[in-house]
């Protein structure tokens, strides 16, 4: 069954309203809005494609994501929009894009991701075009911290315009953190705005070195995957590195 997306605002859904301007939910929309205009300061945006979305606290299926036709350099936390599972929007100022509702509706609730994050950005969506479909994880220091961290969705199927499309990108990407979508882009996921932030960011340079390097003609030298491994749990295990890059970002974007 196609999910049906509602850009109606009800009114009558005073719970929401009053959710949407309590201090924690304002605190999340402020960091999705700064993570939007951070990526369009990293050249990690397309137009006014692609969305962020992170849940709400509570595990009602509600989630924040930005809106339809707004560059990500201008959003602001009043900006974004709150909907529901089932795609109703129900507090923000401005429409949904369908598209965003199929694929992160799909991935809080199949995966049971808390933010989500999907872009075309250039250097990753370059490496889903080939053969390989994603990025090697053991050559770059920086390819290494998302060892045994990703997924491939190999089978482009279209434009995301049912939710039966979200549902099999979800179930491709399973509990994998990272996404890689064959001839489309990638989805970055974590339990918080700053650490999958901090993942894309660096998903996208390492991809870019990986196209440079290959881009020499010369040959790779991956490490050992063991060794891959040891670098993940030593990223993962320590991510204060991640909330200081946000919050300096905090400061200049």
């Amino acid at each position: 069954m196609t999910l049906t997306v509602s850009t109606a605002f009800h009114a009558t859904d005073a719970q929401a309203a009053d959710d949407y301007h309590r201090d924690d939910i304002r605190r999340l929309r402020e960091d999705l809005a700064l993570a939007l205009r951070a990526a369009a300061h990293h050249g990690l945006a397309e137009g006014v494609c692609n969305h962020f979305s992170v849940e709400l606290p509570g595990g009602d299926g509600r989630f924040l994501l930005n809106p339809r036709g707004l560059l990500w350099q201008e959003i602001q936390a009043d900006d974004i929009v709150m909907v529901d599972a089932v795609g109703q929007r129900l507090a923000g100022r401005h429409p949904v894009e369908p598209t965003a509702m199929f694929i992160h509706a799909a991935v809080h609730r199949i995966c049971r991701k808390a933010c989500v994050l999907h872009t075309h950005m250039p250097y990753a969506t370059a490496l889903t075009l080939t053969t390989a479909r994603a990025l090697d994880t053991t050559l770059s220091q920086g390819a290494m911290r998302f060892h045994g961290r990703t997924a491939i969705d190999a089978h482009y199927n279209g434009l995301a315009l049912d939710n039966t499309e979200g549902e099999r990108i979800a179930r491709a990407m399973g509990s994998a953190d990272i996404a890689f979508l064959g001839n489309h882009g990638v989805v970055v996921c974590g339990e918080r705005v700053d650490y999958a932030y901090d993942d894309l960011y660096y998903l996208e340079r390492a991809c870019q070195a990986q196209v440079l390097a290959l881009s020499t003609g010369l040959g790779l030298a991956p490490v050992d995957a063991g060794l891959a491994a040891t670098v993940a749990g030593q990223v993962q295990g320590e991510r204060e590195q991640s909330v200081l890059f946000f919050e300096a970002l905090r400061r200049i974007v």
